[in-house]
C-alpha cells in the first residue's frame, strides 16, 4: 500500500500549481475505508493564502465524509524527502495523530514515521475541555 500512495503523491505533484516558488508538492491520503484521496499544493499570489498538498488531499477527503487515516504520504521532486510542515502535521493530528506519514522523493530515500513522533506533545481537542 505504501508504494500505491507514493505513486498517487507523485502523480498529484506533476498537477500541483506552484508558479512561484516552482516546489511542487503532491499527498496521497488512505482512509481507513480504504479509499485514497490525492490533493497537489495551490500557491497564492499573497502567499498566505498558499494550500499545501497534505491539507488539500485532507480536505477532499472530509467532503468526501472520511475523517478517519491510516497513511499518508507526501511526494517531491527533490533528491531528499519533505516532510509535512506544522500547519498540515497539526491538522492531521486532529484526525488520526497515529496515521503513518511516508516522505519519498526521486531518490530512492523515503522517510517514514507516525505522525505522533512528528508533532510531539501536540495542541488537540482534549486542551479545549
Amino acid at each position: 500500500m505504501k508504494e500505491l500512495l507514493i505513486e498517487k503523491a507523485r502523480e498529484a505533484s506533476a498537477l500541483a500549481h506552484a508558479p512561484y516558488s516552482n516546489f511542487q508538492v503532491g499527498a496521497a491520503l488512505l482512509a481507513e475505508s480504504g479509499e485514497i484521496f490525492t490533493g497537489g499544493n495551490v500557491e497564492c499570489s499573497s502567499y498566505g493564502g498558499t494550500i499545501c498538498a497534505e491539507r488539500s488531499a485532507l480536505c477532499s477527503a472530509v467532503a468526501a465524509g472520511k475523517k478517519r487515516f491510516r497513511m499518508i504520504a507526501v511526494y517531491t521532486d527533490t533528491e531528499t524527502p519533505t516532510p509535512p510542515c506544522g500547519i498540515c502535521r497539526q491538522l492531521l493530528n486532529d484526525f488520526s495523530p497515529e496515521m503513518t506519514v511516508v516522505s519519498a522523493c526521486r531518490s530512492e530515500k523515503v522517510l517514514e514515521h507516525r505522525l505522533a513522533d512528528l508533532l510531539p506533545e501536540a495542541f488537540s481537542s482534549e486542551n479545549l475541555e
